[in-house]
Formats: C-alpha cells, structure tokens, sequence
C-alpha cells in the first residue's frame, strides 16, 4: 500500500530551523557559563534552558517563576531532608508530600511542585560527595543559570509562533 496518502512528508521549514538555532545556542551558552562558574553538574543549567526555550517569552517567563520558586524550594527541602535522613525513601515520600503542600499553600501551580520534587529527588536520592547544602545551592544556581539564559535568549530573539507547528492536512 504505498499510496501518496500513506507516505511520509520530511519538510523542514526556515522557522524550525531557526527555532532550533537559538535553542542550541541557549543550550550551550547556559552550559558554558554554569562551567565558567566551576558548578559540578552545569548540564542542569542547560537542560533547564531546553526547557525553558520551548515556550513563548509570556509563556517562559509565567512558567519560569514557577520553576525558579519550585528549585528554591525543592533545594532547601532536598538539603534538609538529606542532612538529617539521607537516602530515605520514607522520608523522601514525605519530603514530596511536603512540598506538595508548601507549593499549594504559597499558590504555585503544579511546575512549581514538579521542580520541587525533581530537586529534592536529586539532593536526596543521588549519591554525592559534597554536604547537601552544597549540592542544594549547585542545583539552584544552576537551574537558575538554566533559566536566565533561556529568558534572555527569548528576549532578544523571540520564537517564531509558527516555528514548530505541525502541518495542516
């Protein structure tokens, strides 16, 4: 059944292609500054970035406050929780029930509580040498960078709103 209707249409468009430039450059600038400040797991600062660069700048900026709130807290709870349970799954159980409840309480919508509980899952529940105060300030710095550049980069070079949009048929 190899009919036209059934065949496979690879078009990349100039605003893709753009969409996907100022993504990769935001990955590596928030990379590459996050290594500038020696922080020992600089992919978060470009993960968070990826993220962040998949939104408009009234979406990214709406959003990143909830991520940027959501970090702050997951790492003071993630440093907390591991400095006085360590790698409990009962206390890290309790630990996102917590949050979860913080972030309602303070208004933050579910990014918020989604960052929360992926900082605090690092902090807690991967290995680390430093003292989890030190991991919990690495992880906010670097979402932190993370973010910033991702808003930066939207701000001087706004996303095409068409750049990924799928066909129409």
């Amino acid at each position: 059944m190899a009919g036209a209707n059934n065949s496979v249409s690879l078009r990349v468009t100039q605003h893709a292609v753009i969409h996907v430039v100022r993504t990769s450059i935001a990955a590596v600038a928030s990379l590459l500054i996050a290594r500038l400040f020696k922080l020992p797991e600089a992919y978060w600062a470009a993960i968070t970035t990826l993220v962040v660069m998949q939104s408009s700048l009234g979406a990214a900026l709406t959003v990143s406050w909830q991520r940027f709130a959501g970090s702050a807290i997951g790492a003071v709870a993630g440093a907390l929780f591991a400095t006085y349970f360590g790698s409990n799954t009962a206390m890290f159980a309790v630990g996102i029930f917590v949050m979860g409840i913080v972030c309602a309480a303070l208004r933050l919508d579910k990014a918020a509580y989604r960052f929360a509980g992926i900082t605090l899952a690092i902090i807690m529940l991967v290995a680390h040498s430093a003292s989890a105060w030190i991991v919990a300030v690495h992880r906010f710095i670097e979402v932190a960078v993370g973010i910033a550049v991702g808003l930066a980069l939207t701000a001087v070079w706004p996303e095409d709103p068409g750049a990924f949009d799928a066909p129409a048929h």
